[in-house]
């Protein structure tokens, strides 16, 4: 067992506690990764509000990169020293779901009360979405990491963990948007400005952004919007249609905001699709009408991750970064420690912030 200091949740809504915890040495299949940085998702926040409830004292965090500091027994493909990006996904690879494609829906069980981490004393400590990145260090399954090269800046890898896989796989994968069609994007925050890139990349002839901000609709459109349109307006679907000049491909949904679900449907050409990735609180629940998507051939689905198999989407999308082709740096909005992590949250709710980033000082 080792000492690391992590950022613990011990209450859901108060603020989080910098304290020394114990982390296990990895065990067959699994990696010890040493985090160089953490971004802060909007699901690490619902999660420590208790929006989903879930077991405490945990630790939360799950968009992170860092190097390798030691395998266990059975791990193929990576080394000690190797950079890695560090991901939420963990798959058996053997369930329908993982040996179906889709890693990311696995339906393997996983016990975080009983993973690599507990309290100074010996207690139990949730490793919050197998991961548990607000700390110095993880240990993860193999599974859940992906080699990169040591060129590519810690706290841009970081990003691709969460935001830019779903973002990007959501129009790419779950949209399975082509080129010439057209999208519309609700929130232009983390998820939707990659949302954005992804069907700028996938050839988009239209893509329109749905905001309440203006500032936020300036940003999205050096991402790739064409147009960008104000939520708060009587009939923002109206305008949006008028910007394409005809209803939606694809309409995604990155915020877990009740009336963009409700309201979504009404930017749908015939056959169009919303993709649901912003996950609102447990319990909430959109209203919409079946008959009219069934006149009209349109349909709503969920996507989990960008529908992404990490293995082959993380090095495309670290390629495409590398091209200049994919927007990292650009999505870093805050730089924080990790004792800063209660002000680094607090700037995240403001909803101005793209991404806010904890380095980890070596």
């Amino acid at each position: 067992m080792k000492k690391i200091k992590a950022a613990v949740c011990h209450e859901f809504g108060a603020p989080l506690s910098l304290e020394e915890i114990t982390l296990r040495a990895p065990q067959t299949g699994e990696v010890e990764v040493t985090l160089d940085a953490v971004a802060i998702c909007h699901s690490d926040i619902s999660f420590a509000e208790g929006a989903w409830g879930g077991s405490l004292p945990a630790v939360y965090g799950h968009e992170a990169a860092g190097k390798i500091a030691a395998i266990g027994d059975g791990v193929n493909g990576l080394a000690v020293g190797d950079s890695v990006v560090v991901t939420l996904i963990r798959s058996c690879g053997t369930c329908p779901s993982c040996a179906g494609g889709v890693p990311t829906l696995c339906s393997t069980p996983y016990d975080g009360d009983n993973g690599p981490i507990k309290t100074a004393d010996g207690g139990k400590l949730h490793q919050a979405m197998a991961c548990g990145a607000f700390a110095e260090a993880v240990v993860v399954d193999q599974r859940q990491v992906v080699k990169i090269s040591e060129d590519i800046p810690k706290e841009c890898a970081a990003l691709i963990a969460c935001g830019v896989i779903t973002g990007v796989g959501a129009v790419v994968n779950a949209a399975g948007l082509r080129a010439g069609q057209d999208v519309v994007v609700i929130g232009a925050g983390g998820v939707g400005l990659n949302a954005i890139q992804g069907a700028r990349i996938a050839g988009a002839r239209r893509i329109v952004a749905v905001d309440m901000s203006e500032e936020k609709l300036a940003i999205a459109r050096e991402f790739g919007a064409t147009d960008g349109v104000l939520a708060s307006s009587a009939k923002p679907w109206v305008e949006a249609k008028r910007a394409m000049g005809r209803g939606a491909d694809a309409v995604i949904v990155t915020v877990g905001a009740i009336p963009a679900y409700d309201t979504a449907p009404q930017y749908l050409s015939y056959g169009g699709k919303v993709v649901m990735v912003g996950m609102p609180h447990s319990g909430a629940k959109s209203s919409y009408e079946p008959v009219m998507l069934a006149a009209v051939g349109q349909g709503m689905v969920g996507s989990k991750m960008g529908d992404v198999v990490i293995q082959r989407d993380i090095p495309w999308m670290v390629d495409l970064y590398t091209q200049g082709r994919l927007k990292l740096d650009e999505l870093i909005s805050g730089r924080w420690e990790l004792g800063q992590i209660n002000e680094a949250i607090a700037d995240t709710k403001t909803g101005s912030a793209r991404r806010n980033v904890i380095l980890f000082d070596r």
